[in-house]
């Protein structure tokens, strides 16, 4: 497996949604019927964690990640992932929420799977350690 493009990918999504919770919360916040100035707040800071994630994905694409080798970065973006798939889908199931949300809860889902077999199946070859 490729870890460069997996990370690169996760920096892509949580650097998007980090930017837009940043820039447009108020927005992001009316697609779901909410208007609340703490709220907006609340949004940004997520925002905030949401690039400094994808800013730790980044710096990191380069390294040898999988089976010892980062595992602490891959288990973070892997308990991300999943516990934030396991919310978004649950959400979209009760219908209380936009349709898209189904979208982003299986992007998430995607990116847990990806992250898991990093974590407990993935080994990278001494050639890629060693590079």
């Amino acid at each position: 497996m490729n870890t460069k493009i997996l990370m690169t990918a996760a920096y892509i999504v949580l650097g998007g949604i980090g930017l837009a919770f940043l820039f447009a919360p108020a927005e992001f916040l009316s697609q779901l019927g909410v208007d609340s100035a703490p709220l907006v707040l609340l949004v940004q800071l997520c925002g905030a964690l949401y690039l400094g994630f994808a800013m730790l994905d980044w710096m990191a694409r380069e390294s040898t990640i999988g089976g010892v080798y980062n595992r602490p970065l891959a288990m973070g973006n892997f308990m991300h992932f999943f516990i934030g798939a396991l919310a978004l889908l649950k959400g979209a199931a009760q219908g209380h929420l936009p349709s898209s949300i189904w979208v982003v809860g299986a992007l998430y889902a995607v990116f847990a799977i990806a992250f898991g077999y990093v974590i407990f199946a993935f080994t990278p070859s001494s050639t890629a350690a060693s590079a």
